[in-house]
């Protein structure tokens, strides 16, 4: 396992009930600022092993993104069972939901 797949498991194994963060937000902490798409891969091939809360992690505009209706459903579901608001369109209020957290690892949520 590389350092940066290691990194991104760590941190989204650390957000918080009832809070989201990004897939860009995640790999700038993991180490890689432009590797949004190797969080995706890591989401898709990992969550079940190490049983990630895959539904804490939306886009930059704070959207629920998932193509598969089932899962996308099951996301919104998780999301508001844990107190978030998501909008009709599948959107999230980053302002109120997003971890704010320090860009150096280990991570110190705020």
């Amino acid at each position: 396992m590389t350092p940066f797949t290691k990194n991104v498991i760590d941190i989204i194994q650390k957000i918080p009930k009832g809070k989201v963060m990004t897939y860009g937000q995640i790999a700038k902490l993991a180490g890689s600022p432009r590797g949004a798409r190797q969080v995706v891969r890591v989401l898709h091939s990992l969550s079940k092993r190490y049983h990630l809360p895959w539904h804490r992690v939306v886009n930059v505009k704070g959207q629920v993104v998932i193509k598969n209706e089932e899962l996308y459903q099951e996301q919104v579901w998780n999301l508001k069972a844990e107190g978030v608001e998501v909008s009709l369109e599948g959107r999230v209020n980053l302002q109120r939901y997003q971890v704010k957290c320090s860009a150096i690892l280990p991570i110190s949520w705020e």
